[in-house]
Order: C-alpha cells, then sequence, then structure tokens
C-alpha cells in the first residue's frame, strides 16, 4: 500500500509540475547556446521564480527506501554548469550576499557569486529530475523528499539570493538601454 501511496505521490499534478520547470532549467543551464547576458538574465528571471513557486506547491513526502537515490551529477558537470554561468555573466557574476551565517559574525560584506549558487541549485535540481527521467519509480517519492528538504533547508534560500543581483542587472540594463553600459558599471558604484 505504501508503494502504491508513493507512486501517487511521485505523479502527483504539483510534482509533475514542478518536474516539468526543473527539467527546463536544468536544460537551459547545461545548454551550450551562445547567448546574451541581457537574454540569459531575462531567461532566469521567468525560470527561477517559477521554479520556486512550483517548489513552495510541492507535497509533504517521507523517505520510503533506507538508501538515498541515485546521484547523476558528476564534479565535471557542476563545474561546467558554474563554469558557463560566470562566462555568461562576467564581472556581474559576483554580488554582495547578506543572508549568508558568516554576516553575522562580520563588518564586512560577503561576496557570493552567481554562478556558484545556481550550480548549487542545478546540482539538487538535476539530481531530482534525473530519478523521474530514468523513471526510477521505486526511488522517485525519495527523491521527492529530499528535494523539498534541501528546498526548504538550502537551495531555495540561495534561488531567492540570486534574484537580487539578476534583477538588479536587468534594471541598469533597461534604464541605460544597453547591456554595453551596464557591464561598464563599476562594481563600486553599484554597491554605494
Amino acid at each position: 500500500m505504501a508503494k502504491e501511496e508513493g507512486t501517487q505521490i511521485a505523479y502527483h499534478k504539483d510534482v509533475i509540475e514542478f518536474v516539468a520547470v526543473a527539467a527546463e532549467l536544468c536544460h537551459f543551464l547545461e545548454s551550450e547556446e551562445e547567448m546574451e547576458r541581457k537574454e540569459w538574465v531575462e531567461r532566469m528571471l521567468r525560470l527561477l521564480p517559477l521554479l520556486y513557486l512550483k517548489a513552495l506547491m510541492l507535497p509533504e513526502v517521507e523517505m520510503v527506501n533506507e538508501e538515498l537515490p541515485p546521484t547523476f551529477v558528476r564534479e565535471e558537470d557542476y563545474i561546467r554548469v558554474a563554469s558557463r554561468i560566470s562566462e555568461v555573466m562576467g564581472e556581474e557574476d559576483i554580488y554582495l550576499d547578506v543572508f549568508v551565517d558568516e554576516m553575522k559574525y562580520s563588518d564586512r560584506p560577503i561576496s557570493a557569486f552567481v554562478s556558484e549558487n545556481l550550480a548549487d541549485l542545478y546540482q539538487d535540481i538535476r539530481n531530482f529530475v534525473s530519478v523521474y527521467q530514468f523513471e526510477l519509480t521505486n526511488q522517485m517519492q525519495d527523491a521527492l523528499a529530499i528535494c523539498r528538504e534541501n528546498f526548504m533547508l538550502y537551495w531555495g534560500q540561495k534561488l531567492v539570493n540570486v534574484l537580487r543581483p539578476l534583477h538588479a542587472f536587468k534594471c541598469r540594463v533597461e534604464e541605460s538601454g544597453t547591456d554595453e553600459d551596464a557591464e561598464n558599471l563599476k562594481m563600486d558604484e553599484l554597491w554605494d
């Protein structure tokens, strides 16, 4: 009976919608397609809030197996995605993060990287999506439980933190009229 319930939860409407958005995000982050920073940021500003919303709607589930589901993201995959994001973002990759534990004990700003935070998010999402893509039905509920828990404890905050610098970049580009003008702004000017 528990396996039957797990299968039903694994194919719940909200879960399938989350899988669809998560798979689209993974595909986008894995893409080697050349894209201007402005276009890349705009695409992320559409996908990330949708992913967040769909993650909030995931049902609560518990692990059913003792073994953890398989992981699919290798270190090379993580590095490739992080490098690609860093390349696209250029000097806009770094931003000040106020939602990190170290900030409590520091009187200096803490730097974070869009590329690193999105690669962390990608790793968890890709592992989850892969369980679904390979139709590993015995592990789907466990993958869902882990992904939802990691969203609540870990990557949900990283996602919303990354939205801030992406939003700021988009606003600067729209205000200046070109991506090049936004690129020419110095980081100290942005944080004053």
